[in-house]
């Protein structure tokens, strides 16, 4: 594990959610303050606002890798097929660790969506949930490829 997987895993024991905790952990990296970075994460937690969609570690891990190594100008085809290559090869390194992008089946329910209502983060909550592992996972995957 390097040091951008276990700041994401230590972020997520302070609470924030899934996503926060990997772009937290590119913070500094990318030129943003704690708060401007943790607001613009802050969507993207269980799975897109506990639809349970795609894990918000992935999508932590792909918004720091559009500010790192993202396109501007929509008429820049090169760079829009490089950044969707970089999202493609994280996603897949990502399955591959982890069995899937998707939130809920790596929470493994049975349900699409939740009540916006966040679980309460207790003992009970991060001993049954496979999440700090799982930042920890995306945070280290977009270090290793970026070389940071």
């Amino acid at each position: 594990m390097n040091i951008h997987g276990e700041k994401a895993r230590a972020y997520f024991l302070e609470g924030y959610n899934c996503c926060q905790s990997v772009f937290l952990a590119f913070h500094e990296d990318l030129g943003l303050d704690r708060e401007t970075a943790a607001r613009l994460a802050s969507s993207f937690g269980g799975g897109m606002g506990r639809l349970r969609e795609v894990c918000g570690a992935v999508s932590g891990m792909f918004l720091a890798a559009g500010l790192l190594k993202g396109y501007s100008d929509p008429g820049d085809d090169a760079g829009k097929k490089a950044q969707y290559e970089l999202v493609q090869e994280l996603a897949g390194a990502f399955r591959e660790q982890n069995g899937s992008i998707i939130c809920r089946e790596l929470l493994g329910l049975d349900h699409q969506s939740d009540v916006p209502t966040p679980s309460a983060r207790t003992d009970q909550y991060y001993a049954q949930r496979p999440c700090g592992d799982l930042v920890a996972s995306a945070g280290a995957i977009l270090a290793d490829r970026l070389g940071l």
